[in-house]
């Protein structure tokens, strides 16, 4: 074996002194994890271990950094970290790092600056990629001295030609090459794995990331890639990691089997999948499972039933995300990924609020306050216990309300500048909600946020202030720019329009209501679940007020209106003409009945998705004449999400469903005689539908 130092294009990663052998560092992970710090430390790797050693805890704490055959890879960044770092120990004896096969005796402490280079995140990528290869993990703990560690590892981050085609060394760094080959295939280019195996009939697409983007994520791209081929089927992976990621080509998107989301963190560019048949875990039920997740994600792909991922469907030849998209459609996806981000606030507070209605009356808005911090389950109120809890969850809904518009802008300005973008956005959101701007304060004091962070972001400043930039110059100079303008300019503007909106709705009758309604439910039957009916959705919610009747009469008409295509095409699929769709469309027209029911109108997407022109102007009609009815009945709706489950928050549950009903019906209708009489016979019609399922 060569015991020369190789020469690498990251010279210092890793060093003689930074290996421990054999050593005994202690009886817990803590123990192990501070020794390493303190050694990167000692070598002039960090200015301050104790710091490197919170931040190593901090990410323990998300979750263990244990791995399957007694290996460890805690790992953090920091701005006390001054160069990209490793630190390996083989310890005995081993250590619990909660691993679910056992303890560890191989730990890495992968340390990376706050502002590392892409090319340094390249390499310690590299290194976890190549930590789920048995011939380098086996290579390390054969190895008997420092220096035959640092040979292994600096092969595995730069690979060089094999001598000896026997050698642990030269296999380790040809499979991590090989995996690091596969990863950055640029999209419509066919990766090994792809290679190997373009005759499968399926393929899975796949994403991983995990908080710190430096190992898990690489880790579990590999051993997804891996159990597809031991399966039979192509893998692809999009890794949202710290060393960059080439994002997946929307034909493969569109023609893959189903989708796999392994990450602990939010996926960016989620809406690609929409309508996908997904399985979603943390990113180590993919080192650890991989087996299981391929085989969950080929079941998934044959079950109509399976769960997916919401929104509506982008079309199969949509052009790639990285570099090509035009701003009208840049800004769209910022939009909605706020949007998509503030439906929770919107759903569990709404709930909440309603709750409280059900339990304690509309009255309880008047005393919920003081009922929650004076009395208490020994000290009811006048009313008992039904009011106690009425005012408990009224006021849970009215907190989690409260971060509507906060988190509105918070997340259009993650879209912009990522995490940096965060703490302003949720500032600007803060602002517009202070000065009576409202949900149009929120977009646009999201909107600056975002911009201005990311404007910042993209200022040189020298090597030693980068770790500081996203934690503190960035959020703080946004912060200040954006909350000045929003208070010293835009504040009293924009909150002048939310007014004047407020009072032109509150104004509205007669015919002026039904045209709403018409137009509420024309958005939300178009794209199902897409950003037109996103925006109709966004609309009533950020304006749901219980003291504000004209806001419960919209949020009325848009759930209606969003619950008729998946109900149509129950009706269609099941009573009236079964006929004209395959066996698969059926039982998903069977589902349609509860998805419809529950307010999901993406239950209606296997539909349109194989049959638009006939499916999405059918389901438009009846989204119409049903908006148009609720508003006409004077229907009133407090809470913003449930469908049906939800009737205890209607005025009058029987008009309500009386204007679905027909709204439904005309739907159906109009979906099957265009499907009996537009163009096809009946079995000309169902050999369609069974070859866009196969």
């Amino acid at each position: 074996m060569n015991m020369s130092t190789p020469t690498t294009d990251a010279p210092g990663i890793i060093a003689e002194d930074l290996i421990l052998l054999d050593a005994d560092l202690g009886a817990d992970k803590n123990a192990v994890i501070e020794r390493l710090a303190s050694v990167l430390a000692d070598a002039g790797r960090a200015t301050d271990a104790a710091a490197l050693l919170d931040a190593a805890l901090a990410r323990e704490a998300q979750s263990a950094t244990g791995l399957p055959g007694g290996i460890a890879i805690p790992h953090c960044r920091s701005a006390a970290v001054s160069t990209a770092s490793l630190g390996f120990a083989r310890v005995s004896p081993k250590v619990d790092f909660g691993a679910p096969d056992g303890d560890a005796d191989l730990v890495f402490l992968i340390a990376a600056p706050e502002g590392a280079g892409a090319e340094h995140m390249k390499l310690l990528s590299s290194l976890a990629r190549a930590l789920v290869k048995p011939a380098f993990v086996t290579s390390l703990r054969e190895a008997r001295t420092p220096a035959e560690v640092m040979t292994l590892v600096q092969d595995v981050l730069a690979p060089k030609p094999a001598t000896s085609a026997g050698t642990a060394t030269a296999a380790a760094g040809t499979a991590a090459a090989t995996a690091s080959a596969v990863s950055t295939a640029k999209p419509g280019t066919p990766d090994t794995a792809a290679a190997t195996s373009s005759s499968a009939p399926k393929h899975i697409v796949a994403i991983t990331a995990c908080p710190t983007g430096i190992a898990h994520t690489y880790m579990a791209a590999d051993s997804l890639k891996d159990a597809g081929d031991r399966a039979g089927v192509t893998v692809h992976v999009e890794t949202q990691g710290s060393s960059g990621s080439t994002a997946l080509d929307p034909q493969l998107i569109a023609s893959a089997t189903a989708v796999i989301f392994a990450t602990d963190v939010g996926v960016k560019g989620r809406e690609r999948f929409a309508g996908k048949p997904v399985i979603e875990s943390g990113v180590k039920r993919a080192i650890n499972e991989p087996d299981v997740m391929v085989a969950e994600a080929l079941r998934a792909g044959d079950d109509p039933s399976a769960a997916r991922v919401s929104g509506s469907a982008p079309a199969a030849g949509a052009a790639a995300a990285t570099g090509g998209l035009g701003w009208g459609t840049r800004l769209r996806q910022i939009l909605l990924t706020g949007v998509s981000y503030m439906i929770p606030f919107v759903a569990a507070g709404g709930l909440l609020i309603a709750l409280g209605f059900l339990l304690g009356g509309y009255q309880i808005t008047e005393v919920a306050e003081d009922v929650v911090l004076n009395n208490s389950l020994q000290n009811l109120p006048d009313g008992g216990l039904a009011t106690y809890l009425g005012a408990v969850l009224f006021q849970l809904g009215s907190l989690a309300f409260s971060f509507l518009v906060p988190a509105l802008a918070g997340y259009i300005a993650f879209a912009i500048a990522d995490r940096p973008g965060i703490a302003p956005g949720f500032t600007a959101g803060a602002v517009a909600v202070l000065v009576g701007a409202g949900f149009i304060g929120g977009l646009v004091g999201g909107l600056i946020a975002g911009f201005v962070a990311l404007w910042i972001s993209r200022i040189a400043v020298p090597s030693w202030l980068r770790g500081l930039m996203p934690v503190v110059i960035i959020p703080l100079g946004a912060t200040l720019v954006v909350g000045g303008l929003m208070f010293l300019v835009l504040g009293r503007p924009l909150a002048a329009i939310t007014s004047g909106l407020t009072n032109w709705l509150n104004g509205l009758s007669g015919s002026s209501v039904i045209i709403l309604g018409v137009i509420l439910g024309l958005m939300m039957c178009f794209d199902l679940g897409g950003p037109v009916n996103k925006a109709a959705y966004a609309f009533a919610t950020a304006g749901l007020a219980i003291d504000n009747e004209a806001s419960l009469r919209i949020m009325a008409a848009v759930m209606a209106a969003g619950m008729v295509p998946p109900l149509a095409m129950a009706i269609s699929s099941t009573i009236l003409r079964p006929k004209l769709y395959s066996a698969a469309e059926r039982e998903n027209g069977k589902a349609a009945w509860l998805l419809g029911s529950a307010f999901i109108s993406e239950g209606a997407i296997p539909f349109a998705a194989t049959d638009p022109l006939r499916v999405i102007p059918s389901m438009m009609a009846g989204g119409a004449v049903t908006g148009a009815l609720i508003m006409a009945f004077g229907v009133t709706l407090s809470a913003p999400h449930g469908g049906i489950f939800v009737a205890f928050a209607m005025n009058n549950i029987l008009l309500f469903v009386l204007a679905l009903a027909i709204g439904a019906v005309v739907s159906a209708v109009l979906v099957t005689t265009a499907k009996q009489f537009a163009g096809k016979k009946d079995s000309e019609l169902v050999d369609d539908r069974v070859a866009v399922a196969a």
